[in-house]
Parts: C-alpha cells; sequence; structure tokens
C-alpha cells in the first residue's frame, strides 16, 4: 500500500526510549540537546515580534511564485549587509529550508542521480533525497587540529550522474565553514561535469571569530551554478514561522535557466503564506538583537567548557569555528550510545551520540551550547564525573 521511499524503522531507538521513560516517571532532564532557540529562554520583545502580522494587506491574495517581492528585497538586503548586492528576482521564498532542498533537488536530479553531502552532518539528507528520488553519497570531513573537507574523497565519489555537491556553511555539528581553496576545488569539479553547488547557510551568522579564508557566502558565486539556502530558523531563531529562501547565483545564462524553472516549481506549491512574507522585513531586522543574545550564550557556555575540560582529563573537544554545537571526544572503550545512556540514566543529562551525526567511528558526544548557562555547567560537571569514573 506504502511507497517504499517512507520504508522507514518507526522503532523507538534505545535512547528515546529512555527519555520517554525518564520523562513518564516525572525524573529532571538537563537537556544537550536541544536546539530550539525559542525553549532556551531568550529575551524576545514580543510586541515587534507579533505586531505585523496584523497587516490588513494580510486579507488580499497576491500571488507571485518568488514570493513577495518586499519580502525578497529585506532578504536581498541581508545580504547587501554581507558584501553581496542581488536582484530580488534571484530570490526564491520558501515555508522552509527542507522546502528549499526539495525545489532544489527537483530542479537538477532525475531519479536515480546523486547528490554528495558531508559526513559528518545533520541526518536530513537522506530523508530529503528518498523523498526527491535522490541518492545521496557522503564525502567525508576529516578532522586534524580543525576540520576540512578530504578533497581527494570528494571528487573520488564524483562521477557521471553527481549533480550537485551540497556543502553546509558551517557544518552541523562540526561547526567548519567552507574555505575558498575548498570551493575553488569544488568549482572546478561542477565545470567539469555541469554540476552545481548546494550551500545550506542556516547558521553562516554564527562564527566564532574572523577567518580570511572562509568563504563569506556562496550567494556570491558566479562561477558554478549555486543555490544558497537559508532562513528565518536560526537567522533571527524564528522557526516556528516558516520562511526560508533559496538563492540562485552562477553564470548568468544558467542561472536565467534554472530561475525559469524554479519558478515553475514554486508557482505549483506557493507554499509561504502573505502574513509571514509581508512581516518578513521586520522579522529580518530582529536578528541583530537575537543573534548578539544567541552569540554571547554559545560563546559563554565554549568557555565554560573549555575551563571545565581540563588537560588531564580522559574528554576533550574539537576545534569549532561557529554554529550552535560543540563536540567531545571521549574514550572510545565504549561505544557512544552506551556513553549518552548512561549519562541520561545515572545523571539525567542528554546529549547526542556521534553516531546521530554518521560519526565514521566512536568517540564523540554532540552539545548543544544553546541551554541556560547554569543548566549548561551542571550537565558538564556531570558527563565529566561520569566518564572519568569509568575511565
Amino acid at each position: 500500500m506504502f511507497s517504499s521511499r517512507t520504508n522507514w524503522s518507526l522503532t523507538p531507538n534505545r535512547l528515546s526510549e529512555l527519555l520517554r521513560d525518564r520523562r513518564a516517571c516525572g525524573l529532571p532532564i538537563l537537556d544537550l540537546t536541544e536546539s530550539n532557540p525559542t525553549r532556551c529562554d531568550f529575551t524576545l520583545d514580543v510586541e515587534e515580534i507579533l505586531a505585523p502580522l496584523h497587516n490588513p494587506r494580510a486579507l488580499t491574495y497576491e500571488p507571485d511564485p518568488r514570493g513577495l517581492r518586499t519580502a525578497r528585497e529585506a532578504v536581498a538586503q541581508y545580504y547587501t549587509e554581507r558584501g553581496v548586492c542581488l536582484d530580488p528576482d534571484q530570490i526564491f521564498l520558501t515555508a522552509s529550508t527542507s522546502e528549499a532542498y526539495s525545489f532544489v533537488f527537483r530542479l537538477l536530479a532525475n531519479p536515480g542521480d546523486k547528490i554528495l553531502a558531508p559526513q559528518p552532518s545533520y541526518p536530513l539528507f537522506d530523508f530529503l533525497g528518498a523523498l526527491n528520488d535522490v541518492e545521496v553519497i557522503p564525502y567525508p570531513l576529516i578532522y586534524d587540529d580543525g576540520w576540512q573537507v578530504d578533497l581527494d574523497a570528494l571528487a573520488s565519489r564524483w562521477d557521471s550522474r553527481t549533480r550537485a555537491a551540497l556543502v553546509v556553511h558551517p557544518n552541523n555539528p562540526t561547526g567548519s565553514y567552507i574555505h575558498e581553496r575548498e570551493l575553488a576545488r569544488m568549482i572546478e569539479k561542477c565545470h567539469q561535469s555541469g554540476a552545481a553547488i548546494i550551500a545550506d547557510e542556516v547558521f553562516a551568522d554564527y562564527a566564532f571569530g574572523a577567518d580570511v579564508e572562509r568563504v563569506v557566502t556562496h550567494a556570491k558565486n558566479s562561477e558554478a551554478l549555486t543555490f544558497t539556502l537559508s532562513g528565518l530558523s536560526k537567522t533571527s531563531a524564528l522557526p516556528q514561522m516558516k520562511l526560508g529562501w533559496i538563492v540562485v547565483s552562477g553564470p548568468p545564462e544558467l542561472r536565467a535557466e534554472a530561475q525559469a524553472r524554479l519558478e515553475v516549481i514554486a508557482d505549483t506549491y506557493l507554499s509561504v503564506s502573505a502574513p509571514v512574507a509581508l512581516a518578513a522585513p521586520q522579522w529580518l531586522s530582529h536578528r541583530h538583537a537575537i543573534q548578539s543574545q544567541i552569540l554571547e550564550r554559545v560563546q559563554a557556555n565554549l568557555r565554560k567548557l573549555d575551563e571545565l575540560l581540563k588537560p588531564d582529563l580522559s574528554v576533550s573537544r574539537l576545534k569549532v569555528e561557529g554554529g550552535w554545537y560543540a563536540i567531545l571526544r571521549v574514550p572510545s572503550t565504549r561505544s557512544d550510545e552506551d556513553w549518552a545512556a548512561e549519562s541520561l540514566t545515572q545523571a539525567g543529562v542528554s546529549v547526542h551520540p556521534g553516531h546521530f551525526y554518521d560519526f565514521p567511528s566512536e568517540g564523540f558526544l554532540v552539545l548543544s551550547l544553546l541551554p541556560a548557562q547554569k543548566v549548561f555547567e551542571e550537565a558538564i560537571r556531570k558527563i565529566i564525573s561520569i566518564i572519568c569514573a569509568q575511565s
């Protein structure tokens, strides 16, 4: 009765069952998997956020496949502040970044074609690939005093059915940005094979310090057909408002054809609501206030983590350039899932094991840096105590 593309295992995993049981018993949980900024006690200007939803223009339906122009102009202004001049017609609004991925996958790939995606990374791409009949092929990120793309491995995975290389800038959870030399190699491969670049920049504004070798934004790429994805979910910390976008850039002829085809896809769905589109300019302006709070929080938690991780401990953290996460290197004497399970059952601390993000080996736990500082510190002290007692 059901399609093979939705033939997923729906059985709860071990950690989900442990969380469910703990909640059922009313036991406290220190959640270091939290990625929802609306649950992390940031200060919001409620009136500023909700006021634009009362715009009377929302009562008039003015469909535009690319999305309301005033909203696209606001997105273009966002990129102007990042040093890139865009025509609003290069921008397509979507209801989410996930929908943006689906639009681009449908635009570029026939059933069975391939998209290259980084590993480790957020476990979303396999699902999106399956739903769009696209095969997702991982290419490795390697760690050597910092994360980088394994460019030789990337090249070896490229073949005649490769339609795009996907980059996450910065990657979730490694917090690593794409550097200019990495982008240059990808552009070279795109030229050789007629492929495109898909750049997910939802965390791009959350960088820890400057880096002259870091790509500022893929939206400025004019050398290869490029689709840059972002949205309000992270940019303005408003995931509930459901607004994302695609920026199309690249050589003029390719870009024009891509935009014409993408317009037909977008016209088929017309997914962005008028109230959301009308509110988008004000919500994008809101990003300055909330981003400063988030950056202050995640950097303070990162400093506290470094303070608690003394050199003589069997726990350390990997370098991170930006984003909302940190990665602990833990003893591989036990599986990551065992460490996560023990952390939850013994101390009530919820963390993600590395395999959740497809780390290629054991020895890694992934922590959100978003929780309140007192919660984060208490949780880290408990994790360290458990690991050191077992090492």
